[in-house]
């Protein structure tokens, strides 16, 4: 049989160049794609023996074999499946873009169960990224001759007889001389071979075979001793039954695949029939990743279509307060690109996201209501992130996430729900009182929060700089508002108490007049209160922006000299507001001045807010305790 060198169609040059060059972004996709190739071809000649007698197939013979030769730099894939015709080589592997896989499933429309993983014909051609010179040997199932296609990129090809006994295909490719940028001998590497099968075609039905070498020590000697072996694990556990897969099989998947050292806390897994169909398997960690509150950190979850890998981390898949999620999804009905890498309709991601998110809620709220301690654990690593889900959507996901929320209660110092909280409220209480701090021990120690507690409303203590943010976002929780206790618009006194501390107010008026002028524009009211208990002093917030946020704000890189709007509220009932009309009825401005220094950076520090003068304060305090 004469070798004539023939042209490839379809503007061969160019697109091959393309597909080369610009379509694959990843030089160990070619792998991928020969092994899917060599599936499908399985899965032809299995489909053909259902429907034509003529063709036996034993299902356990079916395979694709690996065969890595170092010496002449070659790396071969073959398989036993339904072979090419010199027809078919030309037609397949001599017009780019033309997908024997599509046309065989266009053809066998009304074989419901047909598992064809190739669409677009140009998967075959990834493998020049790696090679200078691909071989491909194949025996049709229907031909006496075996036939041999040969190129060496876009100059051409050539088809010639072959002496292949049985069907199937072979493809060797000779791979290019590695360079400064790039190392082609890694595809000699058994290691690198197993890990990218692993990696891209764990889940392909058929096993995917290579002759390994291994050492092994008889009479004193060692002995090199070759042996097959299974490189896939073909079956994914989520595609076994529930009963089927133990909680320790799931454990180990979670922890080889998602490389943690610990089991996870949950599993979920679902199976969604519809306008985009899917299976997941999905986990809650029992930790955060090192770099999870960092740029560094990338969610997603895997993405699968029939068993392949396509994205290792598809970050459309969750939203980003469910970023801690580790896990998969295949679905055999998403549109892929023409490489198989990207995505080509969103809507269908979409679709799937949107259920995951309802399904990951869901199996939160269980969580919490089922399993308290391990979701405590939970939410102690992954809660902040629940949090910046209801700030970052100004308040839109309040209702997905507002019932996952946690926070310290006065009540116990134990955490509790929101809606635990509302359950608890007393009769005629409309408001869910909160109060914010370094730490919980502080909080219960502010001035604010004694008297509230004193009159048997519960408090939220909020010690995560964004707890505020995320109540200011929220506005209410089931028809109730949110207040801080150090706001100035809390009021708990009675009608009597009211009145009677407006005309105290209004009596020493001059008294509060003569204290902000000395203070200038650091508060901007004093006045006398009456809710404080024991405490002499404190700061209340006016407006949005409270001492808290005031705190958080400015120490943010990018520091706007945020300021909140303060009050200097003195305790009607304590010995220091006598002292203070005494000093400005005896008209003695020097020591009015010195009091009400020390007062103001007094309830600056009960705030945790820094002291604006130390030296000036501390000579003060001296200066008064030594008379």
């Amino acid at each position: 049989m004469t070798k004539l060198k023939k042209q490839f169609k379809a503007e061969s040059k160019k697109l091959l160049d393309m597909m080369i060059n610009s379509i694959y972004t990843n030089k160990e996709i070619f792998l991928r794609e020969l092994i899917s190739n060599a599936s499908d071809a399985i899965d032809k000649l299995y489909y053909r023996s259902l429907t034509d007698k003529k063709v036996s197939v034993d299902k356990d013979e079916l395979e694709i074999r690996i065969k890595i030769d170092k010496d002449n730099r070659t790396l071969t894939i073959s398989d036993n499946g339904i072979g090419m015709s010199e027809e078919e080589l030309e037609t397949n592997l001599g017009t780019i873009a033309k997908s024997g896989s599509e046309l065989f499933k266009q053809n066998n429309d009304k074989q419901k169960d047909i598992d064809i993983i190739g669409q677009f014909g140009v998967g075959f051609y990834s493998s020049f990224m790696v090679s200078d010179k691909v071989v491909v040997n194949s025996k049709s199932i229907d031909d006496k001759k075996s036939y041999t296609w040969t190129s060496e990129g876009a100059s051409g090809y050539t088809i010639e007889e072959g002496n292949k006994k049985d069907n199937g295909t072979e493809i060797t490719l000779y791979l290019k001389e590695s360079d400064d940028d790039n190392s082609y001998e890694e595809f000699l590497e058994e290691y690198n071979i197993e890990r990218l099968i692993k990696k891209y075609s764990d889940y392909i039905h058929y096993p995917i075979k290579m002759l390994v070498e291994r050492t092994e020590t008889k009479n004193d000697k060692e002995e090199k001793i070759s042996e097959d072996k299974t490189l896939n694990s073909m079956i994914p556990i989520w595609k076994k039954s529930e009963k089927e897969v133990k909680e320790e099989e799931y454990n180990d998947f979670y922890t080889d695949k998602f490389y943690d050292y610990e089991k996870p806390l949950k599993v979920i897994r679902s199976s969604v029939e519809g306008r985009c169909s899917y299976t997941s398997l999905l986990f809650i960690p029992s930790h955060a990743p090192f770099d999870y509150y960092s740029k560094e950190y990338e969610k997603g979850l895997q993405l699968y279509s029939k068993g392949v890998l396509i994205m290792d981390k598809c970050s459309d898949l969750l939203p980003d307060y469910f970023s801690f999620v580790k896990g998969l999804v295949d679905s055999e009905d998403i549109s892929l690109n023409i490489s198989r890498e990207t995505l080509q309709e969103n809507y269908q991601i979409e679709l799937i996201a949107k259920s995951l998110e309802t399904k990951i809620k869901k199996e939160l709220e269980n969580f919490l209501e089922e399993d308290r301690e391990n979701y405590e654990k939970f939410f102690k690593d992954f809660g902040m992130q629940l949090k910046y889900g209801v700030y970052s959507s100004y308040g839109a996901k309040k209702d997905v996430l507002g019932d996952l929320l946690l926070f310290t209660s006065s009540k116990d110092k134990k955490y509790t729900t929101l809606k635990e909280y509302v359950e608890r409220m007393k009769e005629g209480q409309d408001t869910i009182y909160y109060a914010c701090g370094e730490s919980i021990d502080k909080i219960d120690m502010l001035p604010q929060v004694e008297t509230v507690k004193e009159k048997e409303y519960e408090i939220l203590y909020l010690t995560d700089y964004m707890d505020e943010f995320v109540f200011k976002t929220m506005m209410e929780y089931d028809g109730k508002n949110f207040m801080n206790v150090s706001d100035e618009k809390l009021d708990l006194d009675s009608e009597e108490e009211k009145e009677e501390l407006k005309k105290s107010n209004e009596k020493n008026s001059k008294l509060f007049d003569e204290m902000k002028s000395i203070l200038n524009d650091s508060v901007s009211k004093v006045q006398f209160t009456h809710r404080l208990k024991n405490h002499p002093v404190c700061l209340t917030s006016k407006g949005e922006v409270s001492t808290e946020m005031e705190k958080v704000l400015n120490s943010m890189p990018n520091n706007q000299n945020v300021k909140a709007e303060t009050i200097l509220e003195i305790n009607e009932n304590h010995p220091i507001s006598k002292k203070l009309e005494k000093l400005h009825k005896e008209k003695n401005k020097e020591e009015l001045e010195k009091y009400t220094k020390i007062l103001y950076q007094e309830a600056r520090l009960i705030e945790g807010l820094p002291v604006d003068n130390p030296t000036e304060l501390t000579n003060l305090i001296c200066e008064i305790i030594s008379k």
